[in-house]
């Protein structure tokens, strides 16, 4: 992944020039305080900072905005995470009577990360990305912004990249942050349709009906499909990425294509062959179900959700405006009428926001040259004066 010349080497360095001059402490503030709801909401909230060479700081806590400015510009933290509002201030946790410190509230968050497709893409593995398989993360957002908004009634979503392979997502609504661990658990469960880990062939089982809310979601898969999975991804190109595919539906229609392939090479025709076979025996068969060809398409591209993250109401989570030390790469928010133009790969680096902030605008070097030009004028008027004095 390019980083602009981004080293992290440099980042001692540009991180002190970032907390002084750039990150955006008034909002910061204004966002995590929700207009003084309660009296010690902003500073009974956990934050915990990575420092440099890993060392590990919890239960952070802040009374004013004018504190946290301070503290943040004097350790100058690697990594910001952001956890949960609780019953005492995190900073005292120890002189607190045990078992009376209790996380209260939190904004219902969702992670999504790269690597958990990686059974699923081909272009990139691991902590790589690229232009292909972004895709996946805004087929991710169109699903579950939906899904949190309609399904829901939640207003408030802040969608955040997280600076390297993945998304997040704060649902800041105020029932939102008072869902107790069995009520997040059960909407990351509604959520989460991939099922089974990597002994698990077949992820995706739908019933007859489909539930409406899978059906919406599909609606936005089938949207990006075709263009990404079989053109992009080409998992109808080599036969491993075949087998893979020929794995997840019954034996009559693996016989079939494994025949109809040998002789057709093209994907969109591989493609539009198992959506004949599938919908022909859905047709023939009376009992419900058969769905194959939808499973697949949600299998390969269906929002991947860390359900952990999600439903632990003490669970941090990265901060918006952290930096993130691999790539260099800002955590900022996605504007969702801009999704589909989103490029991670355009996404400031700490190194070339710094340089920008160090080079002067163009108005204004014209500003300095105009200056220039007078304190020279009314140098060489002042000179003249003197040498008119010494002459008289």
């Amino acid at each position: 992944m390019p980083t602009s010349d981004y080293d992290p080497a440099c980042l001692p360095d540009l991180l002190p020039l970032y907390y002084r001059r750039l990150f955006p402490f008034s909002q910061y503030y204004r966002w995590l305080s929700y207009g003084g709801v309660s009296k010690n909401y902003f500073q009974n909230r956990e934050f915990s900072f990575t420092l440099k060479d890993d060392i590990y700081v919890r239960y952070q806590s802040f009374t004013t905005q004018n504190e946290l400015e301070k503290e943040m510009q004097k350790m100058v933290p690697y990594k910001i995470d952001i956890g949960a509002v609780y019953s005492h201030r995190p900073s005292q946790h120890n002189a607190v009577k045990s078992g009376t410190f209790q996380a209260l509230e939190k904004e219902l968050v969702f992670d999504i990360d790269m690597t958990d497709y990686d059974d699923v893409r081909r272009c990139c593995s691991a902590a790589d990305i690229c232009s292909k398989c972004w895709t996946l993360m805004t087929i991710a957002i169109r699903i579950l912004d939906r899904a949190l908004r309609e399904d829901f009634g939640f207003h408030h979503l802040l969608w955040v990249y997280s600076g390297r392979r993945g998304v997040h997502c704060w649902v800041c609504d105020d029932a939102a942050r008072k869902l107790s661990v069995a009520a997040r658990s059960a909407v990351a469960e509604y959520l989460s349709l991939i099922k089974g880990g990597e002994e698990t062939v077949r992820k995706v089982v739908l019933s007859d009906p489909i539930h409406p809310f899978i059906n919406h979601s599909l609606s936005v898969v089938e949207r990006y499909f075709c263009q990404y999975a079989i053109v992009e991804q080409d998992i109808l190109g080599s036969k491993e990425s075949v087998d893979k595919v020929l794995a997840l539906l019954p034996e009559d229609i693996k016989k079939d294509l494994t025949v109809y392939y040998q002789e057709e090479k093209n994907p969109m025709k591989r493609w539009d062959r198992l959506c004949t076979l599938v919908e022909h025996k859905k047709s023939s068969i009376k009992k419900g179900g058969q769905y194959f060809d939808k499973e697949i398409m949600l299998q390969y591209c269906y929002p991947r959700l860390d359900v952990n993250v999600s439903k632990g109401v003490n669970h941090l989570l990265k901060s918006p405006f952290s930096i993130h030390p691999k790539t260099g790469r800002i955590s900022v928010p996605i504007d969702l009428k801009e999704l589909n133009t989103f490029d991670p790969f355009e996404v400031p680096t700490i190194s070339l926001i710094c340089e920008e902030l160090e080079r002067p605008r163009a108005d204004e070097a014209e500003d300095d040259d105009v200056k220039d030009k007078e304190n020279e004028q009314e140098a060489g008027e002042r000179r003249r004066i003197r040498d008119l004095q010494k002459d008289f």
